[in-house]
């Protein structure tokens, strides 16, 4: 059974764990190991989650797979981008999926749970940042109909960025 729930203060400290390790495994080869665990020290502790999570704006959600914990998403709604001509649009912050539950929908289930709360919301789409390195979400993007519509630096450390694609998809 899939179930799908708003995250609570209560669980930085779950978000935390499982943000390192996603983070990790999906991008731990895209800068040096120093680099990565500054990015990750910063953005994914508990204090980060905390604090992220006293802000009504920032709406996480976590996934579960027969009440095992499986990933989480994170959505900001009316976050415009300079690529996308439309105001109203969500910020796709994070949709993290642990690689023990790759290959199962679940990412699906977690985005189109995310559409439908940003379209119940009055947005006209939703954008994110995806490493041009990340083949697998790149095509999880793109098979969803999403489209590259700009660029961006993604600041992992002071000493280093990665290349990422901006990604829309219009309702």
């Amino acid at each position: 059974m899939i179930d799908i729930v708003k995250a609570t203060i209560n669980d930085c400290d779950l978000l935390s764990k499982i943000s390192k390790q996603c983070f990790i495994e999906s991008h731990g080869n895209s800068a040096s190991k120093e680099d990565i665990e500054f990015f990750t020290a910063k953005n994914y502790s508990k204090a980060a989650f905390n604090n992220e999570l006293q802000h009504s704006e920032n709406k996480y959600h976590i996934i579960y797979v027969d009440n095992e914990l499986a990933g989480y998403s994170k959505i900001v709604f009316d976050v415009p981008n300079e690529n996308i001509q439309e105001q109203h649009v969500t910020k796709l912050d994070r949709l993290y999926l642990l690689k023990a539950f790759y290959g199962q929908n679940l990412g699906v289930k977690l985005l189109d749970f995310n559409i439908a709360l940003s379209k119940r919301s009055n947005q006209k789409g939703v954008w994110l940042a995806v490493w041009v390195e990340n083949v697998r979400a790149i095509h999880f993007y793109k098979k969803i109909g999403f489209e590259i519509v700009g660029a961006y630096n993604f600041k992992i450390s002071e000493t280093h960025s990665n290349p990422n694609h901006i990604v829309y998809l219009e309702y």
